[in-house]
């Protein structure tokens, strides 16, 4: 398309094939698009789009991205007001016919999988290191690990009994975060064989009872895998970027598979120079967080009796 159409509180850019949203600094602009700044949308990641009319004079040019395409909705899990949707373009009502000529435009361009969820992420998520307050704690990120730090005055005893926590994002198999704007909001960090997959962004639902569930996890304030949100504590613009970056990481690091280190057959003794290569390699896998430390101890045992 190789054409601009600026909006209120954004100006979206089209290209061959993705869009460029750029959001505008302002006074009014919601927070969470200032955070982000700009995000590129490939088209595959679209499922629809459609130009409705908005309040007080405007119409909105919405895009609905496929389910699983985009790391930060699906942290939010549905929980963002309207104003905040970063997909939602609104324009002054006399802008109508050319926003409906860019609907037209975009809606021709959707790929056959439109319809289908995204086996991937196709959007990319905000970038690490970040880090916010919440009530009981301060949350880091630095792409490899999340770490919380409990504060003296807001962490329960649970907490403080449990200690300063880090996750190896190798160890997660998903993340919860409850919506600040919401009653008793969170993020929750979902271990691996604590939660399934498919248990990322959003509060769960209760179980219904004798439906097979598993143990009932601690509530979120005595939870040393949990921060909770308060009156601003964890806001949207700072804790649900962090959570969608957790998410992408997750994701990313469970599509690729644990490195294996070949042991020889028969018992031939192999160079040494060689182990010492292959345990460097496995200490770089460890730094890069595609390795545990558990992982990495037991493989180099077995290169080390190689010896």
């Amino acid at each position: 398309m190789g054409d601009v159409l600026a909006g209120i509180h954004a100006t979206w850019e089209f290209d061959t094939d993705s869009v460029l949203i750029r959001f505008e600094r302002g006074i009014r602009t919601p927070r969470l698009f200032l955070s982000l700044r700009e995000r590129r949308i490939p088209y595959a990641a679209l499922s629809s789009v459609a130009l409705t009319p908005g309040k007080r004079g405007t119409v909105v040019l919405h895009a609905v991205p496929r389910p699983g395409a985009d790391p930060l909705l699906e942290a939010a899990a549905g929980q963002l007001k309207e104003g905040c949707d970063p997909y939602r373009l609104v324009l002054p009502a006399e802008r109508g016919t050319l926003a409906g000529h860019y609907a037209d435009e975009l809606g021709g361009v959707l790929g056959p999988d439109a319809s289908l969820p995204a086996e991937r992420f196709l959007v990319t998520a905000p970038e690490a290191p970040m880090h916010f307050k919440a009530y009981d704690g301060r949350a880091g990120f630095d792409g490899r690990r999340v770490s919380f730090r409990w504060s003296r005055t807001g962490a329960s005893s649970a907490k403080w009994k449990a200690g300063d926590q880090t996750f190896p994002v190798t160890e997660l198999a998903g993340i919860e975060w409850r919506s600040p704007d919401a009653p008793e909001g969170y993020l929750r960090l979902l271990p691996r064989g604590g939660a399934s997959d498919s248990e990322v962004g959003g509060p769960t639902p209760d179980p219904a009872p004798g439906a097979g569930q598993t143990l009932a996890r601690a509530r979120p304030d005595q939870d040393p895998a949990a921060v909770v949100f308060g009156l601003g504590y964890g806001p949207v613009h700072e804790s649900l970027p962090f959570a969608a970056a957790v998410l992408e990481s997750v994701r990313r690091t469970q599509s690729v598979p644990v490195a294996s280190v070949p042991v020889p057959v028969g018992g031939a003794r192999r160079d040494p120079a060689d182990i010492a290569e292959r345990i460097r390699h496995l200490g770089d896998l460890r730094e890069a967080g595609l390795v545990t430390d558990d992982e990495f101890s037991a493989k180099k045992a077995e290169l080390l009796a190689e010896l």
